[in-house]
């Protein structure tokens, strides 16, 4: 058998790739990172805020790209490109050329005093030409690598920057150089790039100055963008007081690209309540066709949004014209007046597309994999496996297969990387090595170190960071207090380490945000400085602090200080402590035996681990079993999990009891009890039957989605359909919204038209067709001659017995009128909604669930599963 190379290639420094990148190499793999710009983080580090949680995006992502750039297993190569690729899975002889950057990455400190100095201003393209930037530039502040680039077409040769570097790291001379690796695997996980607006001349991109793509108005929004926070219009400076939000713009459209950006409408939701943030008295509109929140928390955001005074209006603009003081115009219908409509605004925000990269098909080419119609790269099966490409070995993470959002990215990623394991094999004992530094001694007095972070302006714009670091040099036993922009930025983690060896600092107290995800980052940072990493305390002055008293500044930065002292008074009492290696059970529990469940048994099996797999129904497939097109792929998920050697299956079976910890946990079930190492919450949902909703269990002819399926698959078809979406859903009792619904309702209504050409109407409030290929199966709905008709959320359909049909009464406020359905059955959409089992799991495993009843993430963006 042919060795397979332990080593893995991946194409693009986003956070999709730097997540498959930290998995990979993690387990032990070598991992060669290539990015074509000059820093890894991709479009997640142009994002000011993340939703639904408003985090900081920068604070979420840096500590993610230092993880990156410092770890033994990485080699990040950037402005580079793969130029060639040869051989097969397993062993990829792989070409990388890196660009001329005319500065030597090894001699750059970073120290900016070429940039200082270099006569040459230009559009910055990471601010997306709101900004300027030098000739000499890196892409950001928090960037990595921290090493500067020569923009060859904007460098007048003057060479003032070579007269004032003290490294002597600028070599005018230097070439492109080509680099060949060896590896066994390649992910492919390219990112996207931002439609331009120019391809529709009627919203006047590029001609008004005031009409502006989301993510230049995410660069307006950041405490590090060109105007420090300051939602201004780039015509004039001023303050701009009311903003429109136009969705789909790009996308959802037959000229341009008929499937949807999925991050469009939350996108502008989230812009719209930060600005408001920003100036409490902004008028904001979002323009929309369909709003489409259907993820984890979004449906509640968007709740929350209309009831912080942001305007919904239902219509596609079909103009806008600039008036003399450049304002702007925009001409619309409105859906629910029927009348045609001006609003003038002075800032448009246009929600642009996300497209596939211009070099895709280029890249494809030379990978030996396919793309679909809009640049994307193909899947080998989209439902089992959307990682896989049509060349073995190839993989895809995040938006490279087509546009998702950030958990869907990071998931995908994680899957990737699995994959890749599967294919290669666990590398013997090779993880990222572990070097013994010596610890400093520790002097009997303390010498603490505090270090405050701005955190852009999540914290500095409410609290005063120079006050509190002041405040902190006054307190006992501290011998140096600083603040930084970014705590968790790779320079701040310099200053920290250069700072702990200067002052000879012996604790580390760092005021900041949550250490929930920044704790472990701060905690290498002091191991790499020598000092024990428990000889550290943080304090949360972002959700403590500045979040939650963001109108009382003065008493906001009291209660810093507070914070600031308890820190400090902890940190003086701490003691090293030392961690220790345990053996951990080599096997895993996976509790739920649907297609997520038997996926992950499979997974982890293929690893050469032994999985017990427990599922409480007598058989395998969970909900997937109960739609007809969901038979073929359950049958070859169950079909593979009772044939693997290493999977044990416990059908009809519940967990009676969870003890232990991390590593090896000891499960009953039943009278059985097996010890693992870890385990896999996959326990699905069931499907809500919605009695009391329009007469379901009344009327035998009103069914759910799920028994129509049934049917369906019986070849059971009537003459007339009425489908109701959002049955128990989007309501004071669910607010969430089901995902699946609308597709399915589609697909159903399609397969009907197919089977029987009936009468069929889609009974809708939001069309939700996000994921892949949905949006085409709308319009082909809409081609078959299926009816869709809106209705409100304050006025929902009326359902009557009328012989031996059934009547619907709607009020379809295009129409302005009630509109009367006579049909043979009505359908009812329902969510899936948690189990009640999940009470007891929580509690036996100690994981939270969710105002929902579902469990809770460790973070909803950067660790959804």
């Amino acid at each position: 058998m042919q060795n397979k190379v332990k080593a893995c290639l991946v194409i693009g420094g986003g956070v999709a790739g730097m997540q498959a990148t930290l998995d990979l190499a993690d387990k032990g793999y070598d991992v060669f990172l290539v990015e074509k710009t000059p820093s890894i983080g991709g479009n997640m580090a142009r994002l000011d805020k993340t939703f639904p949680t408003n985090d900081c995006s920068t604070c979420i992502l840096a500590p993610r790209m230092v993880e990156v750039g410092r770890h033994a297993n990485v080699k990040v190569f950037v402005n580079s490109e793969v130029v060639e690729v040869k051989g097969k899975a397993g062993d990829f002889k792989v070409k990388v050329k890196r660009k001329k950057t005319f500065v030597d990455p090894e001699k750059c400190t970073g120290c900016g005093a070429c940039a200082d100095v270099c006569p040459v201003v230009k559009e910055n393209e990471f601010d997306l030409s709101l900004g300027a930037r030098k000739a000499i530039y890196v892409a950001f502040p928090q960037a990595f690598p921290l090493v500067y680039k020569i923009d060859e077409e904007a460098c007048i040769g003057c060479r003032l920057c070579s007269l004032v570097c003290e490294a002597d790291a600028i070599d005018f001379n230097a070439g492109e150089e080509e680099v060949e690796l060896n590896v066994g695997a390649i992910i492919v996980a390219t990112g996207f790039e931002e439609f331009d607006p120019r391809a529709k001349p009627e919203y006047g991109y590029g001609v008004y100055k005031n009409v502006i793509t989301s993510l230049q108005f995410e660069r307006l929004l950041s405490a590090s963008g060109p105007t420090q926070g300051k939602v201004v219009r780039p015509s004039d400076g001023r303050e701009a007081k009311k903003i429109a939000w136009l969705q789909c713009v790009g996308s959802r459209d037959v000229k341009c690209n008929k499937y949807c950006s999925r991050v469009c409408c939350m996108f502008a939701t989230k812009q719209a309540m930060i600005a408001k943030e920003h100036n409490p008295k902004l008028e904001s509109y979002i323009f929309y066709m369909d709003l489409r929140a259907y993820g984890k928390g979004f449906e509640e955001y968007y709740q929350q949004a209309k009831a912080n005074g942001i305007k919904y209006i239902r219509s596609r603009v079909s103009r806008i014209i600039e008036t003399e003081n450049n304002n702007l115009i925009l001409r619309y219908e409105d859906t629910e007046s029927n009348e045609t409509k001006e609003l003038e605004v002075e800032l448009v925000v246009l929600s642009s597309a996300l497209v596939a990269p211009k070099d895709n098909r280029k890249l494809a080419e030379i990978l030996g994999i396919e793309t679909d119609e809009y640049g994307f790269f193909k899947p080998r099966n989209i439902d089992l496996s959307p990682m896989e490409t049509s060349r073995e070995g190839i993989f895809i993470a995040g938006v490279a297969l087509s546009p998702r959002d950030i958990p869907d990215s990071v998931a995908l990623a994680s899957s990737a990387s699995a994959k890749v394991s599967e294919l290669l094999g666990i590398p013997e004992k090779k993880q990222e090595e572990e070097k013994e530094v010596p610890e400093k001694e520790l002097s009997k007095e303390p010498r603490i170190g505090v270090f405050i972070c701005h955190c852009g302006k999540n914290i500095a714009g409410v609290v005063d960071c120079k006050a509190l670091v002041e405040y902190a040099k006054s307190l006992p036993y501290v011998k140096h207090a600083e603040d930084c922009l970014f705590a968790c930025s790779i320079d701040s983690q310099e200053k920290i380490k250069k700072a702990i060896g200067e002052h000879k600092l012996n604790r580390i107290v760092i005021a900041a945000c949550t250490p929930r995800t920044h704790e472990a980052l701060f905690r290498k940072t002091l191991k790499e400085a020598k000092l024990n990493p428990y000889l550290f305390e943080m304090c949360n002055i972002r959700e403590h602090v500045s979040w939650v008293h963001a109108n009382e500044p003065e008493k906001a930065t009291e209660k810093a200080k507070d914070l600031v002292r308890m820190a400090v008074a902890k940190a003086r009492l701490l003691e090293p402590l030392h961690d220790y290696r345990i053996p951990v059970t080599p096997s895993a529990l996976v509790i739920g035996g649907g297609v997520a469940g038997m996926s992950c048994a499979l997974s982890i099996a293929n690893h050469g681990f032994k999985v017990y797999l427990v599922e409480k129904e007598k058989e395998l497939g969970g909900i997937a079993r109960e739609l007809k097109n969901g038979e073929e792929i359950v049958k070859s998920l169950i079909e593979k999990v009772k044939n693997h050697e290493n999977i044990e299956i416990y059908a009809s079976t519940t967990i009676k009891d969870i003890s232990g910890y991390v590593g090896n946990f000891q499960v009953r079930l039943g009278d059985k009890e097996i010890t693992v190492g870890s385990i896999i919450l996959a326990t699905g949902g069931e499907i809500l039957k919605p009695f009391g909703h329009y007469g379901y269990g009344e009327y035998e002819d009103v069914i759910t989605v799920f028994e129509l399926e049934q049917e369906l698959k019986k070849g059971k078809v009537e003459k007339s359909y009425a489908i109701i979406l959002c049955v128990g859903a989007r309501d004071k009792e669910r607010q969430y919204c089901g995902r699946i619904c609308c597709y399915n309702a589609i697909k159903n209504a399609i397969e009907i038209k197919n089977l029987n050409n009936s009468e069929v109407f889609i009974i809708y409030r939001d069309i939700r067709t996000f994921g892949q290929g949905e949006e085409e199966l709308y319009s082909l709905a809409l081609e078959k001659g299926i009816k869709f008709l809106r209705y409100r959320e304050d006025s929902p359909p009326e359902v009557k017995k009328e012989g031996e049909k059934l009547s619907i009464e709607v009020y379809s406020p295009s129409l302005d009128r009630k509109v009367k359905l006579i049909v043979d059955k009505v359908v009812l959409s329902t969510p899936i909604i948690p189990h009640k089992e999940n009470k007891e799991l929580s509690k036996m495993l100690k994981v939270p669930l969710d105002a929902n009843g579902f469990f809770l993430e460790a973070h909803l963006k950067l660790k959804p599963v």
